[in-house]
């Protein structure tokens, strides 16, 4: 195994970093503690890291003081628990010099490694190196960091693309647009309508649509192969795909594992509550799929009402559904809820006492600021608008919060009692 670590360190710094676009994130980098960075596959975990290195490299750091390492590599499918001492004593005996200044370690995920917490943990006791991770897993990461990193990591999300990210991509913005003239409107509804579209995955940005909906269906197989059916042993592969699609083909709506369970035994497949159950928290723990509670003081109330559920990201939604008119209200939605999701909100939706509902109620993690938002395509659909401001009013009259929020496609208007109608290429700004 030392020969293959040397040659991937070797090839590493010897290789050209690709160009990028920059991630509206940042490493914490605090001394003591190890920077994980967290999402699902192709999200541009991988590129973040890249990122950083390039950032280092710019303000002084050898490359040669940086170590990266991807435990996906097939070079490196024999790797286990007790070559970890291996890269230090390779990389060391390259760079003996180094061992008395500060390194850099990149390691891209290595949750496939067993009891991989260990090393990190010792690396962090007893040598002056800067530890970046990055994992496909929530919950495996969060529960390795738990026993064994407790107060020693930071952890960062990475998202596919933001509409932020996605113009500075495509060349259209550096920044969000402070103005918002005829020109500059004109060029957000196409990029938003694109956005829509093609989603946020960095490696479909430029694909024909044939080959990003093959390319965006591979992701999904991925998911499913390597981080659920490999990581956990699922053998029910047939109820998998079923409950993938399904959740797909009703993005954000309201899911029940009984309602599912009845599904296939009325299709004659054989599958058991439980195992549903534990299917859709893998599904989440892998990032393809993001729960909403029932707004609730009441814990029995968030258990017994079914959560929403949806997709990290509209293209991926288009290369698994059949689109029709009824779809784009979804998508739209499901925009709305990312962008919540990436700006640290935690997100509920409410029901009224009256029967009435409200898309999300979000609050944010650090500030504690609370919005109310209410998503409709159009306004010209009078009686879906309707129920759409009924919903919003109700809610802010049982939440007691003075305003509230409209996300359509493409209307705007300042409404009575502090409510904003707003379109989507200007609220994702």
């Amino acid at each position: 195994m030392k020969n293959v670590i040397s040659q991937l360190i070797d090839d590493f710094h010897e290789r050209n970093l690709p160009e990028l676009v920059t991630r509206n994130k940042e490493f914490s980098e605090v001394r003591g503690k190890a920077d994980v960075v967290i999402g699902m596959r192709r999200a541009g975990k991988t590129w973040f890291c890249y990122q950083k290195i390039k950032e280092l490299i710019a303000s002084g750091i050898k490359k040669e003081e940086i170590l990266y390492l991807n435990f996906e590599d097939d070079r490196l499918l024999g790797f286990t628990v007790n070559h970890f001492q291996e890269i230090l004593d390779v990389y060391f005996g390259k760079y003996p010099e180094h061992r008395n200044g500060r390194c850099y370690f990149f390691f891209d995920e290595i949750q496939r490694i067993d009891q991989w917490e260990m090393f990190i943990r010792r690396l962090l006791d007893t040598e002056n190196i800067q530890i970046f991770i990055t994992g496909s897993s929530s919950k495996l990461l969060g529960s390795e960091i738990a026993t064994s990193l407790r107060g020693r990591s930071l952890t960062i999300e990475i998202f596919p693309f933001s509409f932020e990210e996605f113009l500075k991509f495509h060349g259209l913005f550096s920044g969000s647009p402070k103005t918002f003239g005829a020109n500059t409107a004109s060029v957000l509804r196409k990029a938003a309508k694109d956005y829509l579209e093609v989603g946020g995955f960095p490696e479909v940005q430029n694909l024909d649509r044939n080959l990003r909906i093959e390319v965006l269906q591979g992701y999904i197989d991925s998911v499913l192969l390597k981080d659920i059916i490999e990581r956990h042993k699922v053998s029910n592969i047939l109820v998998l795909k079923h409950l993938v699609r399904h959740i797909m083909n009703s993005a954000g709506g309201q899911f029940s594992v009984n309602k599912f369970f009845n599904t296939m035994q009325s299709m004659a497949i054989k599958s058991t509550k439980n195992s549903l159950y534990e299917y859709l928290d893998h599904l989440t723990d892998a990032f393809l799929f993001y729960k909403v509670p029932i707004h609730s003081r009441s814990e029995k109330s968030r258990l017994i009402n079914p959560a929403k559920v949806y997709t990290i990201d509209t293209g991926l939604l288009n290369a698994m559904t059949f689109r029709n008119s009824y779809n784009y209200g979804q998508l739209l939605e499901t925009m709305v809820f990312m962008h919540l999701r990436r700006e640290g909100y935690d997100v509920e939706y409410v029901t009224t006492k009256d029967g009435y509902e409200a898309d999300f109620l979000a609050r944010h993690r650090i500030s504690g600021e609370t919005q109310l938002i209410q998503v409709c395509w159009e306004m010209s659909d009078k009686k879906t608008f309707e129920r759409e401001l009924r919903g919003l009013k109700s809610a802010m009259d049982e939440l007691s919060l003075s305003t509230g929020t409209i996300v359509t496609w493409d209307d705007e208007i300042d409404m009575e009692n502090k409510i904003k109608v707003i379109p989507i290429w200007k609220y994702l700004k």
